[in-house]
């Protein structure tokens, strides 16, 4: 049975962009998005799933030590969702932001990333 749109979104804020292990990491990027999925946030546009996993890569890279938390629940409407969260050193919030994306075939086909709140010394 595939996950819930909700489930989805929470899935990959954790096991993809909250994912260190490049292994585990692909592996839920397999689970979750499509083949020809498209990832957009202020660095620019991705595509597919193997430009996905470098992105995350990336963030990873330049802070180290960060992990998201979930701010508000879930918002669902129909074959999409929106998640607002947050990064920062455990405990801590230095960046928020929100993802929106579109579910096809019970799959993340599009995610937008919209940072709301991002600290001038980054």
């Amino acid at each position: 049975m595939p996950d819930t749109i909700e489930t989805l979104i929470k899935r990959n804020l954790h096991e993809v962009f909250g994912e260190r292990d490049r292994k585990k990491r692909r592996e839920a990027i397999a689970q979750l998005w499509t083949e020809d999925c498209v990832f957009i946030d202020h660095s620019g546009k991705c595509h597919g799933r193997d430009e996905l996993d470098r992105a995350v890569a990336v963030l990873h890279q330049r802070l180290p030590g960060y992990v998201f938390s979930e701010l508000r629940p879930v918002d669902v409407l129909h074959e999409s969702g929106r998640l607002a969260w947050g990064h920062g050193p455990p405990g801590q919030v230095r960046i928020r932001g929100e993802d929106v994306v579109l579910v096809r075939n019970g799959r993340i086909a599009l995610m937008l990333t919209f940072l709301d709140e991002v600290p001038a010394k980054l």
